[in-house]
């Protein structure tokens, strides 16, 4: 039984095209039916604003994984100074159902959020080809560093200029010192969204504040899915998700759109769609795109099973050398 925790995830390193990679393949896998993943079960209890989400899959193909993510997300935590969200993953032997590592670890489920992201991202990237990308980001939480992390990376020397936004002061000093030249701080969403042709959220915001139409062509990566008006994007941006029977229910931006706007799952592209079918060629280039991700088991348990697969090497090669592992359990 393998036990992992945050500090072996940075151990074994964050390759973002490696889990961008991992992230397509499950698409690939997905779509041939090659996986099952029930819809997601939430727990709710006390204040309503909370809830854990229990979320099993079996990815079939190269992977042959199964396993559950059970994550937790409380926003009043942050205000206690403790993680907002807080996830755990068991993975089983596919063929035997034996549980086989137990992983602890907030940074994974943020790793996935912005590997999806990313994929979402090179396929715009593909079908745009931008010279230049101008990224806005609202929300500076672990989510918002992740993906600025994840996309400079990918666009190298195409990231112009990243903007970031907070209702919370940002301190300069958590932009990474090696992006400070190309990273502002803005004082309104606004400053950003205006000037982004890649725009992300990845907030905790209680209302819906973006009212305004998006940039022509930008890409909207709607990661906290719930910062949209409807009439701010509908009619005006080709809606993409990962899995309409997820993503249009827990009060998202999707359910709006469908409720008070009769948006419906044939006016929408899959994920599978834009990474199978090249979806993205057949949409308008001064179109936006309007992705939303509720995120899927199936992609959680592929990267788990990555790092699991990687820290059982790694503590094999460490004992045989006689070495005493750093992949082993701490305090």
């Amino acid at each position: 039984m393998i036990y992992l925790h945050d500090g072996h995830i940075r151990t074994l390193g964050i390759d973002w095209r490696r889990l961008i990679g991992i992230v397509e393949s499950v698409v690939r896998e997905r779509d041939r039916g090659a996986c099952v993943s029930p819809v997601k079960t939430y727990l709710r209890y006390g204040d309503m604003r909370n809830r854990i989400i229990a979320m099993p899959a079996y990815v079939g193909g190269p992977f042959e994984l199964a396993g559950i993510k059970w994550v937790a997300g409380f926003p009043g935590n942050i205000d206690r100074d403790l993680p907002r969200a807080s996830n755990a993953i068991v993975l089983n032997d596919a063929r035997t159902g034996i549980p086989s590592a137990f992983i602890r670890s907030s940074l994974l489920n943020g790793l996935r959020a912005a590997a999806v992201s990313g994929l979402m991202l090179q396929a715009y990237l593909a079908a745009r080809q931008p010279k230049d990308v101008r990224l806005g980001i609202v929300g500076w939480g672990p989510i918002g560093r992740l993906h600025l992390d994840m996309c400079a990376d990918l666009l190298g020397d195409r990231l112009k200029r990243a903007t970031l936004f907070d209702l919370r002061p940002i301190d300069p000093e958590t932009v990474p010192a090696d992006l400070r030249d190309v990273v502002d701080i803005a004082n309104d969403w606004r400053e950003l969204y205006d000037a982004s042709n890649v725009f992300a959220t990845c907030t905790v915001s209680a209302e819906r504040y973006v009212d305004a139409a998006p940039p022509a062509g930008a890409l909207l990566l709607n990661v906290s899915l719930r910062d949209y008006e409807p009439g701010s994007v509908f009619g005006k941006a080709m809606p993409v998700v990962d899995d309409w029977s997820e993503v249009c229910r827990e009060n998202t931006d999707i359910e709006r759109l469908h409720a008070a706007c009769g948006l419906s799952e044939a006016d929408a592209r899959t994920l599978a769609d834009v990474v199978c079918r090249d979806a993205l060629l057949a949409v308008p280039e001064e179109m936006p795109v309007f992705f939303n991700p509720m995120g899927l088991g199936v992609f959680d348990i592929a990267i788990a099973g990555d790092y699991a697969k990687r820290a059982a090497e790694r503590g094999d090669r460490d004992r045989a050398g006689g070495m005493l592992s750093e992949m082993s359990p701490k305090t």
